[in-house]
């Protein structure tokens, strides 16, 4: 077998391998061999023909394609790990026969691969250096919901209800006097005030009393969810049984004891801003390196193979899909995009701007790295073992123990990276904005996804689940 290798358009290879006639006759005899039951030849027994009349029966060239399957997998994977310091392969190549008869084969594959990239300034830039600070009201805000989460509902009598009040109803929606699906409930627990029946209901339910019934008329929006209830006038019986206020405990250094360990509120208040700051800088820090990158990569330049750009879309979908599992207990991305009106084919297609900026920041980390020839020192990459063992709280011979060589590898690209930002950081100048104000620290509870809540009871308004990114 003979082969040439060319560069191609769109950062591709073009590998032409052409089979001489001693090797294509012995491709066709081995495809014959293993594919002869296939054929039936009357007159002879399934798998007993000769090449020749099965040849005859179906045509010279019915081994052809198994053919240059097999010689395509044996000398494919070998002209590749031949190459492998001239061109890295990053995906799947495209197939074409230039030739084939009964003297030979030549096959083409074009191939995607590692693109080269031209780097631009990545020193003595300005970029920006982000900066958070935290505010007493942040930390108050921690204490707030630290109160929250000890709260208890109490019940209450001899007043009507009131916003901010769980209210225990029965309801009984109607358009045009015929009951829809989903649309009655007995004993749901409502917090008038949160939005979460469509508009108008919470507000009719406040100043109703324990007992009382009444008709409720309000409007589906334009938007809601169930097409058949897009902007239908509706009308659900009520029945108000029980209401209930939250109660909050009074904050002294006995409850932050009880509630968070600590000593007492001005400890607590310690220990949280100490917390938040902490968030704060990981948080600019991390937005300082991406701006960092951003800068570098818009400076250089870089032919991305599609195939690069479409495999990082399917690492960017199978990322979000496992958030949303594990955020929404289970649920699929396609009965999620399904339920906000959508489908995987579109979702996946909002990623290619993303998945070509992920990309060219990676080939231009890489290169960078080459260029100034960062690596990691073996006595490194013990140091940071060291610094894992004892965040592990484990002997360091122990923890040695349990370090695989993937592991060591991938702490060892981790010290490069810390080295590679080092140097950009010392090397560029970075300017700080305005300090802003850091955000609460806490995340949001997820919610629960709107389609479980409405799928019986759709007097709800549909709530949007953040967008799995």
């Amino acid at each position: 077998m003979q082969y040439k290798t060319e560069p191609s358009e769109k950062s591709t290879v073009k590998i032409v391998m052409t089979f001489d006639k001693a090797e294509w006759d012995e491709a066709n005899q081995k495809a014959y061999v293993r594919t002869r039951g296939k054929y039936a030849v009357n007159g002879f027994r399934k798998g007993k023909a000769p090449k020749h009349v099965i040849e005859l029966n179906y045509g010279k060239g019915v081994f052809y394609e198994d053919a240059l399957t097999d010689l395509y997998n044996d000398h494919f994977e070998q002209i590749v790990e031949k190459e492998k310091e001239n061109f890295t392969v990053v995906g799947q190549p495209q197939l074409s026969v230039d030739d084939i008869g009964e003297e030979g084969a030549t096959l083409t594959a074009v191939v995607p691969v590692k693109p080269e990239v031209k780097l631009g300034a990545y020193k003595g830039i300005k970029v920006k250096k982000a900066e958070y600070n935290v505010s007493d009201g942040q930390v108050d805000a921690e204490l707030s919901r630290l109160q929250e989460r000890n709260s208890r509902l109490v019940d209450v009598e001899g007043r009507a209800a009131e916003n901010g009040d769980t209210a225990t109803i029965d309801f009984s929606g109607s358009v045009n006097g015929e009951k829809f699906a989903g649309g009655t409930a007995e004993n749901y627990a409502l917090v008038l005030g949160s939005g979460s029946f469509i508009p108008g209901f919470e507000e009719q339910v406040v100043g109703m009393n324990i007992g009382e019934s009444k008709d409720i008329n309000v409007k589906f929006p334009e938007d809601y969810q169930a097409e058949e209830l897009k902007g239908k006038d509706a009308v659900f019986a009520v029945t108000l049984h029980k209401l209930q206020h939250k109660e909050l405990p009074e904050i002294n250094d006995e409850f932050i004891k009880d509630a968070a360990g600590s000593e007492s509120v001005e400890a607590y208040k310690k220990e949280t801003r100490e917390k938040l700051e902490k968030q704060a800088n990981e948080r600019a820090e991390a937005e300082t390196e991406n701006n960092l990158v951003k800068a570098v990569s818009d400076n250089a330049e870089v032919e991305i193979p599609d195939a690069m750009v479409e495999s990082e879309m399917d690492s960017m979908v199978g990322a979000a899909e496992y958030r949303l599992g594990m955020q929404y207990g289970g649920m699929r991305l396609a009965d999620y995009l399904r339920y906000m009106g959508t489908d995987v084919a579109t979702f996946r297609e909002g990623y290619r701007e993303q998945a070509k900026q992920n990309v060219k920041s990676r080939l231009v980390v890489e290169a960078i790295v080459k260029a100034e020839g960062v690596k990691a020192e073996e006595s490194e990459i013990d140091a940071k073992i060291e610094e894992l063992a004892k965040a592990a709280n484990k002997p360091l011979e122990e923890y040695k123990k349990d370090v695989t060589a993937s592991q060591r590898e991938y702490i060892a690209d981790e010290v490069v990276v810390n080295k590679l930002f080092a140097l950009l950081k010392k090397e560029n100048i970075l300017e700080v904005a305005a300090p802003a104000e850091e955000e609460a620290a806490a995340e949001k509870p997820a919610k629960k996804p709107a389609a479980k809540k409405t799928a019986k009871k759709p007097a709800a308004k549909a709530e949007q689940p953040e967008k799995a990114e």
